[in-house]
Formats: C-alpha cells, sequence, structure tokens
C-alpha cells in the first residue's frame, strides 16, 4: 500500500486527534449511551439511537486516522525550486487571465487546515497534483485528466 505522506504538524495532530477521541470523547458518547438506555424502551429510544450514531461515527474517525497513520511517513517540503509534496503551488489554466490564479498545497487531505490560512490541498496522486511534480515557476504542464481531456496549466510560484 502506498504510504500517506504526511508534515510533522499533520502527523501529531492527528495522533492527538486518536488519543482525544479515544480517551475523552468516546468514553464520553458511551456514557450518553448508558443514560439514554435507562430511559426505557430501545425501540423507540431516539436519544439511545442519535447516541449510537453518533458513537460510529467518532469510532469510524478514530479507525480512518489511525489507518493513515499506520501508512504513514513524515515527509518534509523540498528544499529546491521545484514542485514536491507539501510545496504551496499557485497555477494558471491556459486561456485564464492571471487573476485566475489558483494556489494549492501539494499533500495529503489532512494536511488542510480550517483556520483560513492554508491553500486547497491537490494530491500529488491526482492528474494535476502528480503533473506538476518536479516542476518549476514559468514551467507549462500538458495534463491529461481521468476522462482523457487534456489541459496545460503554467506553474506560477513554487513556496517550499
Amino acid at each position: 500500500m502506498a504510504k500517506h505522506l504526511l508534515s510533522k504538524e499533520t502527523y501529531q495532530r492527528l495522533e492527538a486527534e486518536v488519543a482525544h477521541l479515544e480517551h475523552t470523547v468516546l468514553p464520553e458518547v458511551a456514557d450518553k449511551i448508558g443514560r439514554a438506555r435507562e430511559m426505557g424502551d430501545l425501540k423507540e429510544n431516539g436519544d439511545y439511537h442519535a447516541a449510537k450514531d453518533e458513537y460510529g461515527m467518532f469510532n469510524d474517525r478514530k479507525n480512518l486516522i489511525i489507518g493513515i497513520l499506520e501508512n504513514a511517513e513524515v515527509a518534509e517540503a523540498p528544499a529546491s525550486d521545484e514542485v514536491g509534496v507539501l510545496s504551496i503551488v499557485t497555477i494558471l489554466f491556459e486561456g485564464d487571465s492571471e487573476d485566475d490564479a489558483e494556489t494549492y498545497l501539494i499533500g495529503h487531505v489532512e494536511e488542510k487546515r480550517t483556520d483560513g490560512n492554508s491553500a486547497e490541498v491537490m494530491s500529488p496522486a491526482s492528474p494535476i497534483g502528480g503533473a506538476l511534480l518536479g516542476h518549476k515557476a514559468g514551467d507549462n504542464v500538458s495534463v491529461t485528466l481521468e476522462n482523457g481531456a487534456k489541459v496545460s496549466v503554467t506553474v506560477m510560484k513554487v513556496q517550499n
């Protein structure tokens, strides 16, 4: 199986999330299930069913993260000026004006931040993300999409 390339910060954040889910969230939801169970008939007990659904959702998230971490490798942004995993790259699709340039972090979806200070994430396994790897600012890159269409993008800026 392919390894998940994560920044050190994201790896640590995911480890902390698993610990929080295991030691805080899941026990709290298990208590909710227990309290709801005491309310009577489980067939018609909405609190019980909601708590069980909540437990399942958090447990699924925990298992997803554990699977990512088990197959993760900590990566660092490249030292060169080439696009690599964890690079922030600004691209312009052929025919668009420079005002339409788009900025992406090339990496795992878990690199996405919710603080509003992060670029959108593009997987290095995606057609565009994979085609950009190894290119520098100013390069024109031809990309064949999953549907067979071809697009051309220009690498405007690379931040490592």
